[in-house]
């Protein structure tokens, strides 16, 4: 915060730091909004205004543009909905209580003050805010300067700090590469920055990875790495430390130029790159031996009687469900008040973290643990394209964030809904009669309604799929495609990966995603246990002196929190049951839902160590706690720069080994996969075989299948059996979908633009 008079410094940091709201005169009345839903939707773009142009108006939080200027200054570095505390939203939602006020989230970067720190605001009431108070950290800590996430100002002073600083390397880089920092046009070197940003807290010093800048210059590493300091506010102090090239270190710039200068250097030559079909491309090359023609479209999805879904705003309504959700900007997708006939299953379910911790020779290799949400995986939305990302039938939607920018930036089309024919039955089954004919055929159609948006983080793309299916099962789903994070290959990098281009080693990494799950099943008292089968061995009932062995059930409830932590490394009990202990089904067993994990996830550091704790999270499949307001998300966009001392520690929330017992629970689900990069992965890496997640399947929830009310069943029933000549064929749908009527052509535009 900015200097109030010459004796006094205000650090809102600290926990007295704003003890008295800022309030400013309202400038006039609100609309009530439409839908129950809209409490949990995203801020407008009036909104993100209108809550930057109060806050910049209040004097005392000394606040300047983002852009430009130093960097020791106070910003506004992001805004976002602050969703309403859960009590407050289900007395309104269910009690007819009154609408909780519209807030948003604010972090400020106070730089330009004696001691620098970061600082969580909440600003409201929206639309038009009057009001700020701190929002504390869990222990009521302050989060320091060196935390902060990157932003566009910071790299552009890094990049001109890595051109100054190389410049005696340029004979050098022009010999091997063909490409150069300095002057370029075309032929330019750019840098692919790794995280952490060191080995402790303060620290802000960065391994940058030199490439050439054609297209897909993730896979075109140089064979230089350059660790350069940027700690402090003042970049003409900022220096580079280490530089690593082909496999040797070096001290300084002048030492690697001096080696290259006295012909000392093994010189890493890079072929000259293709004008076109260049390996790191998309542009189609060579053929198919099956001769499939592939310069033709192929299977389409089409809605030849109009979209079967309903979405109102925020409120995506299908079937049996109806949910709100929203895209906020840290972390990605977020469901509320998720129901199925009408009653609620999950308060929330959402996107939390997604990492990719390495393993390597080369020194960025080595470091590279990135936390996805410190580089805003939220509002990594890009545009999605009609006919490949989704569906040409799809609806598409657009977000709208404030984050490191002067003011709103729309993201056109960074959402899509759509309906999806699985390929395969629901359900089905054919009835034979075991002389060549039947007694009856009945089959119900597979479909689902997916939401999806995605998060281009730098090389990887992540595709977030939240899909629903008519018999009250819901996914969620992430798949992982785009560029590997590669390296320049050297001989000893073969132990940590797969040379997968003349220069370019895949390396080694492990994907870990983790989901909230604040599941309120038949009502928020809920308890959790695990089932999975023993083998018993008993006396046969029916044969004296024989054995039978076979399979029974095993139950065990999951009565405190440090019993429902399932360890990563471990395999977990096949059936995780979350249930009400008060709700009961026609056939008297406890109403339940049951989250199965579809993931291969491992550990990714042992546990304990340095950069681990920042992922505390990570070490079990599955964590159950009771529920608190001060525990909204296990990660934070503050943990990629410190993990070291995060602060947010997940193991925090189970330290304390509270009562789960017919309580309000929250699952907290880890899934992930271990990825060997192989040549396969060039240019890219594909989705089939990179998708985890999970189910949340009903469990003697209802007393049947909810999915005998969809009327796309189709009965097929021989009139003269066995001879099965005459067929009655009862369907409640048309016989004939009719003509798929293919939209409007393709159009892309892939810009986002400040509004």
């Amino acid at each position: 915060m900015g200097r109030q008079s010459p004796g006094r410094m205000w650090l809102l940091g600290l926990p007295w730091a704003l003890a008295l709201l800022v309030t400013a005169a309202s400038s006039g009345p609100s609309a009530a909004p439409p839908d129950r839903a809209s409490i949990f939707a995203d801020l407008s773009a009036a909104e993100l205004r209108a809550v930057r142009t109060f806050l910049l108006g209040r004097p005392e939080l000394g606040l300047s543009p983002s852009q430009g200027g130093p960097l020791a200054k106070n910003s506004l570095f992001l805004v976002e909905l602050l969703p309403p505390q859960k009590r407050r939203a289900l007395r309104f939602l269910e009690h007819g209580g009154a609408r909780p006020p519209r807030e948003a989230r604010a972090v400020i970067f106070f730089g330009a003050q004696a001691e620098p720190n970061i600082t969580e605001l909440a600003v409201g009431p929206l639309p038009y805010p009057s009001s700020y108070r701190p929002l504390p950290f869990k222990g009521g800590r302050a989060v320091p300067f060196s935390a902060r996430p990157m932003t566009r100002l910071e790299y552009e002073l890094l990049h001109g700090a890595l051109v100054a600083a190389l410049a005696p390397l340029e004979p050098l880089l022009l010999e091997a590469t063909g490409f150069g920092f300095q002057n370029c046009s075309e032929r330019c070197l750019t840098f692919s920055d790794i995280a952490p940003r060191g080995l402790g807290p303060g620290e802000r010093r960065s391994w940058l990875v030199i490439q050439r800048f054609v297209e897909g210059f993730f896979l075109h590493p140089a064979g230089l790495e350059v660790l350069l300091d940027h700690r402090d506010p003042e970049p003409r102090r900022w220096a580079v430390q280490r530089l690593w090239y082909n496999g040797r270190y070096f001290g300084s710039v002048r030492e690697l130029a001096q080696s290259h200068a006295r012909g000392e250097l093994a010189l890493a030559r890079l072929p000259e790159p293709p004008a076109r079909q260049l390996f790191s491309s998309y542009e189609p090359r060579g053929g198919f031996p099956s001769g499939t023609p592939t310069d033709v479209h192929g299977a389409k999805v089409c809605e030849p009687q109009g979209r079967r879904y309903r979405l109102r705003g925020n409120r995506l309504e299908y079937g049996g469900w109806s949910l709100a959700f929203r895209l906020r900007s840290s972390a990605g997708l977020q469901l509320f008040d998720v129901r199925f006939g009408g009653e609620r299953v999950a308060y929330e379910l959402s996107v939390q973290e997604a990492i990719a911790f390495y393993g390597g020779h080369s020194p960025a290799a080595m470091q590279t643990k990135y936390m996805d949400a410190g580089w805003a995986m939220g509002a990594s939305s890009y545009e999605l394209a009609r006919g490949v990302d989704c569906p040409e039938t799809a609806t598409f939607l657009d977000a709208h964030h404030l984050l490191d920018a002067d003011g709103p930036v729309r993201f056109p089309n960074a959402l899509c809904v759509f309906e999806l024919p699985t390929g395969v039955p629901l359900r089905r089954h054919f009835d034979s009669d075991f002389q060549g004919g039947f007694h009856f055929y009945a089959g119900l159609e597979g479909r689902a309604l997916v939401l999806r948006t995605t998060s281009t983080v730098y090389n990887y793309d992540y595709i977030w799929d939240f899909l629903l299916y008519p018999n009250g099962v819901l996914e969620a789903k992430v798949h992982a495609t785009g560029y590997i994070h590669a390296t320049f290959y050297t001989p000893e990098g073969r132990r940590y990966g797969s040379r997968v281009h003349s220069h370019l080693l895949g390396n080694i990494h492990t994907h870990l995603v983790h989901y909230k799950v604040d599941l309120d099943v038949a009502g928020s008292g809920n308890s959790f246990e695990t089932m999975d089968i023993r083998f018993e061995n008993i006396s046969n009932p029916w044969s004296a002196g024989a054995r039978v062995v076979q399979p029974r059930l095993h139950r065990e409830p999951r009565r405190w929190e440090r019993e429902a932590a399932l360890p990563l490394g471990r395999a977990p009990p096949r059936y995780l049951l979350f249930s009400n202990p008060r709700r009961r089904n026609r056939w008297g067993h406890r109403r339940t839902f049951r989250l199965q994990l579809s993931s291969h996830a491992g550990p990714v550091l042992p546990r304990g160590w340095r950069e681990e704790r920042g992922v505390t999270w990570a070490r079990y499949h599955l964590a159950v706690t009771r529920r608190h307001e001060n525990e909204p998300s296990s990660s934070s966009i503050y943990s990629q720069n410190d993990p070291w001392d995060p602060p947010v520690t997940f193991e925090s929330f189970i330290r304390d080994n509270e009562s789960i017992e017919d309580q309000d629970l929250v699952a907290w689900v880890t899934v992930g996969f271990l990825h060997v990069p192989h040549a396969e992965d060039i240019p890219n890496t594909a989705t089939p075989g990179n998708a985890v997640g999970f189910f949340l399947r009903p469990f003697n929830f209802f007393s049947e299948d909810p999915s005998v009310a969809s009327r796309a069943t189709v009965i097929v029933r021989p009139l003269d059996p066995p001879v099965c000549s005459r067929l009655h064929v009862q369907r409640w749908t048309p016989a004939s979908p009719g003509p798929c009527v293919h939209p409007e052509p393709f159009t892309y535009n892939g810009t986002s633009r400040q509004v």
